[in-house]
Order: structure tokens, then sequence, then C-alpha cells
């Protein structure tokens, strides 16, 4: 029998961890190849992990709610096939009895040194960093090692970089003006006695993980609100739920968000998809909603004002090179995720609706993965969906502007023409522009917002698709 390690998988350049939050496979349980074993979620997220071998599921390494890091070993699945046995070091051979009876009194001889030479001082424990809820990046960890700074020092450090994250300049500035707090005295080494204690088994990584969990020191539980009248019903959010919270909240502390709104026709847009979608859906097989039209005039607006198409890290602007359009979409659970349409500017309007609707479809169903949702450079939210005239959206951190989509409504309106002014029926909406008023002004965010209404009432209704 082989013993294959199940190790997390990497599930995208910017995705670093993940929190175990099913396990679909029970120990002694027989899997087969490419069989999901365990649920798995990101910060965007849900996925299965599946095997990579057949085999039968032996040890669970991490529980539920756990989280860990991409590359560490998850789980352990024997086989039949000594091709899946993880390479161990070689073990050295046992030494001949003569040979441990000398090992013994010379073991022996140097623990009565160890006790008569002076207490040597005690390392610091090593930092777990699994147990915080943070990403940190190896450099910050390997500073944080060296200058012997806590996970919860490192926890208390207002991060400027991306998602709020702690960066190197962040750990260094603490580092520089943090007080000399007392040391608190590490408790010296018990006496060696001198008597050879009987070897014992190393420990399985299964058991090392459950002493570790033992261990550590009891959390403190959350007082759960009590219905006062009795009547009311008291739900805990779940996991996507808590995220978006924690997200909003960020978001409102870290951008100052400020509003432009203005409203347009797009009467030319309405008639021509009218007259074209069913053309369109016969021919190219994929439904035309007006999504991809309005992200196909957004994602050329972007490439006229670049400097929307921007980040912030600290003191820091980073201009994006590529356009990544993320679309706000609601689950059927009431949820809201926000899967990105990469390089959206080099789409046409056949590859911008394939786009939409593979991720609105993947996103209902669940299907979506991890890099489906990293990369956004600039999003967009359709609030009409809901009925909504205009809202007012909060930034998708760590970008600087997202527009809604206001319902489209008939509406009278006074038509200018050569022969006079007359009134009308239009098809209108109006476009609601939410930025970061700490590096976009109005100018920039009126005249983006403006340039997107420009290109929608002047769309071409004469255009092919």
């Amino acid at each position: 029998m082989a013993r294959f390690e199940l190790k997390l998988p990497k599930m995208g350049e910017s995705v670093a961890e993940a929190t175990i939050t099913n396990w679909l496979k029970a120990v002694g349980d027989k899997i087969e190849m490419d069989e999901a074993v365990l649920e798995i979620a990101t910060d965007k997220v849900d996925s299965e992990v599946p095997s990579e071998v057949s085999g039968i599921l032996v040890e669970q390494l991490f529980q539920k709610d756990d989280l860990v890091q991409v590359g560490q070993t998850i789980a352990i699945i024997e086989t039949d096939s000594a091709a899946a046995t993880t390479p161990t070091p070689a073990v050295e051979a046992a030494p001949a009895p003569a040979a441990a009876v000398e090992a013994v009194a010379k073991t022996v001889e140097a623990a009565k040194d160890y006790v008569a030479a002076p207490a040597p001082a005690v390392p610091s424990a090593p930092q777990d960093f699994s147990t915080s809820g943070k990403f940190f990046s190896p450099l910050v960890r390997n500073i944080a090692k060296e200058e012997g700074v806590s996970v919860a020092e490192l926890e208390s450090i207002q991060g400027t970089g991306s998602e709020g994250r702690v960066t190197k300049n962040d750990i260094l500035d603490y580092i520089k003006n943090r007080t000399n707090a007392p040391v608190v005295a590490q408790a010296a080494p018990a006496p060696v006695q001198s008597v050879v204690q009987p070897v014992t088994p190393v420990p399985s990584a299964a058991a090392e993980t459950q002493l570790a969990t033992n261990n550590q020191q009891p959390t403190t539980q959350k007082a759960i609100p009590v219905s006062v009248n009795g009547q009311d019903e008291i739900v805990e959010m779940d996991r996507m739920r808590k995220l978006i919270s924690g997200y909003m909240v960020q978001s409102v502390q870290t951008s100052a968000h400020v509003q432009s709104f203005i409203e347009v026709d797009v009467t030319a847009i309405w008639d021509w998809r009218e007259k074209n979608k069913n053309a369109f859906e016969k021919r190219e097989g994929e439904k035309l909603t007006f999504t991809p039209i309005f992200m196909e005039i957004i994602a050329k607006a972007l490439k006229d004002f670049p400097m929307m198409n921007i980040s912030v890290d600290g003191d820091y602007i980073i201009k994006k090179k590529n356009i990544n359009l993320g679309m706000a979409a609601a689950l059927p659970n009431g949820n809201l995720i926000v899967p990105v349409i990469k390089n959206a500017d080099q789409l046409n309007l056949l590859g911008m609706a394939k786009a939409v609707n593979d991720l609105g479809n993947r996103a209902k169903a669940g299907k979506l993965k991890p890099d489906d949702t990293q990369g956004g450079t600039y999003t967009v939210t359709n609030v009409g969906t809901f009925g909504s005239v205009f809202g007012t959206p909060i930034i998708n951190q760590p970008q600087v502007g997202i527009l809604a989509l206001g319902a489209i409504r008939k509406v009278p309106a006074v038509i200018e023409t050569p022969e006079g002014d007359f009134i009308g029926i239009r098809k209108k909406m109006f476009l609601s522009h939410s930025y970061d008023h700490r590096v976009i002004d109005g100018a920039l965010g009126g005249s983006f917002v403006k340039r997107v209404a420009e290109y929608m009432e002047a769309f071409d209704e004469n255009r092919s698709f």
C-alpha cells in the first residue's frame, strides 16, 4: 500500500489560502480519481478539491473552518499503487547493541554537562500565522519573525496594501515607531534528569495537528442575541454575507466616496437590440442583453480616461495596463459576487456577450473559479435589474470607481429638431458613478460618466453585430 498526500491546489495567481467549509469524504471512505474530497472557500468563491488518485481516505489533517495555505497537505489517501507514494527521507539503520550502549553512556554524560552548565536563553516560540484570519506575504512574515513581532501585533497593523493587506513599509514603520514594551520573562528549562528515557515514536502529522488544537487557548464565544418578545427570528449571517459585510465597511472607511449622476437617452440602443436580438441568438447561439452593449461602451470610455482604471496602494497610484471589468451579479441566495471580464477592451460585441453570459450562468450555478473574481480594475453594477432608477454603489477595493446602471424607462422628453422642439416618448436611464475622491476629482469623475453617456446616445443603429 502507498500513501498519497492530497495538497491544497493553486487556485489563482493572487489566491494564497482557503478555508475548509465541508469534508465530503470521511476517514475510511473509498475515493475514486477526480472525485471531490472536500469543499473549500476563498474570499470570493467556493469550490471543490478533487482527488488525484483512487484509494482510501486515512487521515484528515485539517478540520472544518480551518484556514489552509496553498501547497499544504490536507489529507492522506492510501492507494494500491507504489507510484503514488510521497517520497520520504531514508531512515538510518538502527545501531548494533554494543553501539547503542555506548550511545546511551554518551547521552548520560552530555546530560550531566548540560545540568552543570548555565541555562541557555530560550528562544521565543515561532509565530504560527495559520491561526490568523488575515493574509500576510512571505516577506512580511519573515520580517515579523526576525523582529519578534507577534501575530497579534501583525493583525493590529493598519495595512495600506491591496484589500488592506500589510506591506513591507507598513511593518517597517510599525517596528520603527512601536514602543519598547517590557519583555515577558521566559520560563527556564526544567533540569535534565540523568535518566535515559525510552525512545518514543514520532507523532504523525494528524497527531501534531490535534495536539496543537488541544493546546490552543479557548476562544471567547460571541454572545448570541436573544429575541425580546420571543417572536423575532434570529439568523446568523452565512460566510459570504460576513465577508461582504467586512468588504463594504472597509471600503467606506478607506475611500472618500462621492457620486455623479447623469441621465442618458438609450432609445437608439433599445431599438437596435429589439431589431437584432433574435437574429443574434439564432446566428451566434448567445442571448443578447443590454449588459454586453453597455460593457463594450464602458470599456471604450476607460481607454479614453486611463486615470479611472487605477488602484491606490498607500501613497502610490497604480495605473493598470489591462481593462478588466467586474460585473456585480446577484446570487440565488441573495448574496453578491463580482466576476471579472478580463481585457474587456479587446472584445467585440460577440466576445463580450459570450463572456457576460458565461460568467453570469456560472455565478448562478456556483461554478465560478477563484481566478474568475480576481484582477478587476473597474466595476459595473446593474441596479435597474430590480427596478431601481439609480443607486449609490460602494467601490470595490482597491479600485477607484464603480458605475451603477439604472432601470430603462419610457419617459416624455423634449426632442430638438431643425423644425423645432416637440415632446416624444424616449427610453432613458440614469448612470450613477461612485468614485474615490482621494485620487479622483469631480472633473475626472464627471467627465468619465459623461463620456459613457455620449457613447450611448451616439450608438449606431445601423451597425452590424
